[in-house]
């Protein structure tokens, strides 16, 4: 089981990001679980989003103690990080985010994600970025399934993102910071 915290500013994508891992959970038969929460300012406000992949019957939705955390703004970051499972990983946007962690007991990475989707062309897919860092790293998914998991959810009405959320997984992917 894995236990997954998206959170950031209401506008960066952070639902759309726990949904795409767990879409992509229930595509490889596991057990999944995904509950959205964020404050009545919705864009500019926080939102943060439990996602849980099993191989097991799940017994809550909720997330209190992550076993990875991805922290898009510094409040995200200051909230959540204490809360990190021993042995979990923090995953930081340190282009919204200077703060760093001074705990030993956890695996923290700092990725620019922001600034790479700018300097990109993709701005507002920092999220996707993430996802993209996310698999490089772990086993839960094989990125080409991911990949196409990710693009099958996409709605007509934005078949233009299509390429550019393409294009962000695969820079966060091959991300060497």
């Amino acid at each position: 089981m894995v236990s997954i915290l998206l959170s950031g500013f209401g506008g960066q994508g952070i639902l759309f990001a726990g949904k795409q891992l767990a879409n992509a959970g229930m595509l490889a038969g596991k057990e999944v679980t995904w509950l959205p929460s964020y404050g009545p300012e919705m864009r500019g406000g926080t939102a943060n989003c439990s996602v849980i992949i099993s191989d097991d019957p799940i017994g809550s939705p909720l997330v209190n103690t992550p076993d990875l955390l991805v922290a898009m703004n510094l409040p995200s970051f200051e909230k959540f990080e204490p809360r990190i499972a021993k042995g979990g990983t923090l995953l930081c946007d340190s282009s919204l985010v200077s703060a760093k962690s001074t705990r030993t007991d956890i695996d923290c990475r700092y990725i620019p994600a922001t600034a790479l989707a700018d300097e990109h062309g993709l701005r507002g897919m920092a999220n996707v970025i993430m996802l993209g860092y996310f698999l490089s790293f772990n086993n839960l998914f094989d990125f080409d399934f991911f990949l196409d998991a990710m693009c099958a959810k996409i709605p007509a009405s934005k078949a233009a993102l299509i390429e550019a959320n393409k294009k962000a997984l695969k820079l966060g992917y091959e991300y060497k910071g």
